[in-house]
């Protein structure tokens, strides 16, 4: 059960979060939620106009975080950033997120063409740190900054496909193996470049590794996570990994990457993933972002905010269990962070 210090002046998102990563008194547990599209609808852009422009995409989130009390500004925008620095197709459907048109890597002999990044010169990449840089300019006193990544499984079958990954584990694991390795050389220098240039917090957007079994992570996901996260660290940053989906079997295996906070899909039972991560990682999440925040109404949301506190421990922070539906309600939206204060004013 969460405590909370009974005098407390109001603390920053930056404060909020940072002293919540240690274990330490809070004005009220941080508020995680993800923003994508919603932002851009907020602020009256199409999706495909979000993605392409830094501006958009800063103007977005410090709006709503500032609107609904949201803890942390995000560069999250799409999936296929590097996968368009590395040459694919990218297709930018009017008010929808991008997506790859062909895959970009369908046989070994295409390896050839999956070459490492500058993410300086890559567009796509380079537009992500302009973000960075903006929010570092314009908020960075006030809101931890939070970059992004696609971790290295995510990436291959953003390249190869996913249904071709999954067969190709199995058929040619060699294959997969050398198109991890590149793709977790370009998420460290994607990373890399981020921290550089302000962001305190790399995500790390992992989503197919919830797919596999616990053996196939091990061997084929785990291992590039800790490297792309050892050296976030390194660099002096923290690191949010993301997995969406149900990754109950996987809660055993999460604390071994290393990462300062886990967010939690909707599916998993939040008060196992709370337990079994103990101090070694911050469990972030985890209501139902459609049944609840889209489609409930105000009184489901505090119950379903209530829940995820009441399961709680020192380190926990509380979202939705992805990211922010487009059409959410704004009241719902605004429900979120007025239950964690109520909360922590009754533990005053």
């Amino acid at each position: 059960m969460e405590w909370i210090m009974t005098t407390m002046n109001k603390m920053s998102p930056r404060e909020r979060v940072f002293a919540r990563l240690q274990s330490r008194p809070v004005d009220r547990i941080p508020n995680l939620s993800i923003l994508m599209t919603f932002a851009a609808k907020y602020i009256g852009c199409s999706y495909d106009q979000y993605v392409r422009d830094y501006r958009l995409l800063v103007e977005g989130n410090i709006r709503c975080c500032e609107d609904f009390s949201i803890d942390m500004v995000s560069v999250i925008s799409d999936p296929v950033r590097e996968t368009s620095d590395f040459g694919a197709n990218i297709v930018f459907p009017f008010d929808a997120v991008p997506y790859a048109s062909d895959n970009f890597i369908k046989k070994p002999n295409d390896i050839q063409k999956l070459k490492v990044q500058n993410p300086q010169i890559g567009k796509r990449m380079a537009d992500r740190i302009r973000a960075v840089e903006l929010f570092k300019q314009k908020v960075g006193d006030h809101y931890p900054i939070l970059g992004w990544v696609e971790g290295a499984f995510a990436e291959v079958c953003d390249l190869h496909g996913v249904s071709e990954t999954m067969e190709d584990l199995f058929a040619s694991p060699e294959f997969i193996v050398e198109m991890l390795e590149i793709c977790t050389q370009q998420a460290i220098s994607f990373a890399e470049a981020q921290i550089d240039s302000g962001a305190d917090f790399i995500g790390i957007g992992d989503a197919a590794a919830s797919l596999i079994s616990p053996r196939m992570y091990r061997k084929f996901v785990l291992p590039y996570e800790q490297r792309i996260i050892q050296r976030i660290h390194e660099k002096g940053a923290k690191a949010k990994l993301h997995i969406c989906g149900n990754t109950s079997a996987l809660l055993k295996i999460f604390p071994e990457t290393s990462a300062d906070i886990f967010d939690i899909d909707y599916p998993v039972n939040f008060s196992d993933a709370v337990q079994t991560f103990g101090d070694s990682i911050s469990a972030c999440g985890n209501f139902e972002p459609t049944a609840v925040l889209l489609q409930g109404d105000l009184t489901e949301v505090e119950k379903s905010v209530r829940h995820c506190v009441a399961v709680s421990t020192q380190n926990t922070m509380i979202a939705p269990g992805c990211e922010v539906p487009r059409d959410t309600p704004v009241e719902n939206l605004k429900a979120i962070s007025k239950t964690l204060w109520n909360l922590s004013s009754l533990r005053q």
